[in-house]
């Protein structure tokens, strides 16, 4: 798969199609990967909160090495930090669980999952007594210097970021010795994110993709939202759309014949009229994005408000996701949430705000009295 990768500004060559496994359910991830290997796919992509490492790296150990299945130097492995192993003394033990359970020496490319942090500790997801989650004051800019000392010491070839924005990423570059290589978010053709995409190639980021179809499956979807897999040319088609602008994607699938398909987007090109047609579908929808409703009235542009996964409502329940746009602000969690929540009740000071927090999925109550400011 030489021809079907991109080169990294590090010199590793990055395969254009990989293998997800958020939401992966243990049990089957093991034959996935075995599967997705046997038939070409070079690029893994994995995440500590996925809960699942331990089983790919069982994979990993049967199908990578000499006289198997492919070398590990023709592997491209990627993995996440999670948010409560942001301060510096715990990004090493965290990349180092992450190794063990892959069952690896070495990452390929070590993400920042999140632009924000967690309580430290063993808890995904620490909360308060009322439910309101627990965060960190360390900075992103602190994380990213302790891993950097992660290339220095061979454990990562490559470093990159996941769900930060424009400014984001030039406030890590602002600190980096080490220059982040990758940006993963949310991609597909109802979210072309040209204006994100071009910022990254101006800075020698590559872009990758996850959700490429839409993420239709997850548990907080709006029941009104468009259905990206109901668009007959995006069914067949968006992996390939992806691939020809150079924008790694890395769709999930257990099902074998899909994991084939998805790999074999190579074997055809886009004319530049088709390639149009497949931009026009951008609707700037965001699956996984910040939603407001107030008094039953849902808002989707919130951009600039929020770095937190977090929303509000005082009605119905919907979910609120830190934005990827160019326009978001770099902020304190607390600050944004206390910011959102004026914007939301101004005129309305009485009224009962609940906030709560989607994370990869789950379901997270953080909010369930009135704000005080």
């Amino acid at each position: 798969m030489a021809a079907s990768c991109v080169l990294l500004h590090t010199g590793q060559k990055m395969p254009l199609i990989g293998l997800g496994t958020w939401k992966s359910d243990p049990g089957q991830v093991k034959a996935a990967i075995m599967y997705a290997l046997s038939v070409g796919y070079r690029h893994i992509d994995c995440a500590a909160i996925y809960g699942n490492e331990a089983e790919i790296g069982e994979a990993l150990k049967e199908n990578v090495g000499p006289g198997k299945v492919v070398l590990r130097e023709e592997l491209f492995v990627t993995s996440k930090l999670w948010n409560t192993k942001h301060h510096p003394k715990d990004v090493e033990p965290a990349l180092r669980k992450t190794l063990a359970d892959l069952q690896l020496e070495y990452l390929d490319l070590y993400l920042m999952h999140w632009p924000y942090a967690f309580e430290r500790g063993d808890n995904p997801f620490p909360k308060n007594a009322d439910g309101t989650i627990r965060y960190d004051s360390t900075h992103y800019k602190e994380t990213w210097k302790a891993l950097e000392a992660l290339v220095a010491k061979g454990l990562v070839r490559a470093l990159g970021l996941s769900n930060f924005s424009s400014r984001q990423i030039d406030d890590v570059l602002s600190v980096a010795s080490v220059r982040p290589a990758v940006l993963q978010v949310e991609c597909h053709p109802y979210l072309a994110q040209k204006e994100l995409i071009a910022h990254c190639q101006a800075r020698g980021l590559e872009v990758t993709a996850y959700s490429p179809l839409g993420s239709s499956d997850r548990a907080w979807r709006d029941p009104d939202e468009p259905v990206l897999l109901e668009e007959p040319v995006v069914l067949a088609l968006a992996e390939k759309w992806q691939v020809q602008r150079k924008v790694i994607c890395i769709p999930k699938s257990i099902t074998p014949s899909r994991i084939l398909q998805n790999v074999q987007v190579f074997d055809f090109t886009f004319s530049p009229d088709e390639m149009k047609q497949l931009d026009a579908l951008n609707k700037n929808w965001q699956y996984i994005v910040p939603m407001l409703t107030v008094d039953g009235k849902r808002v989707r542009e919130m951009q600039g408000t929020l770095c937190t996964p977090l929303m509000i409502h005082t009605e119905t329940t919907t979910s609120w996701f830190p934005s990827s746009s160019s326009t978001t602000r770099s902020c304190h969690p607390q600050k944004g949430v206390n910011k959102a929540i004026r914007a939301a009740t101004k005129k309305k000071k009485k009224k009962k705000i609940c906030i709560h927090s989607f994370i990869d999925g789950s379901l997270h109550s953080l909010h369930s009295r009135k704000p005080t400011f």
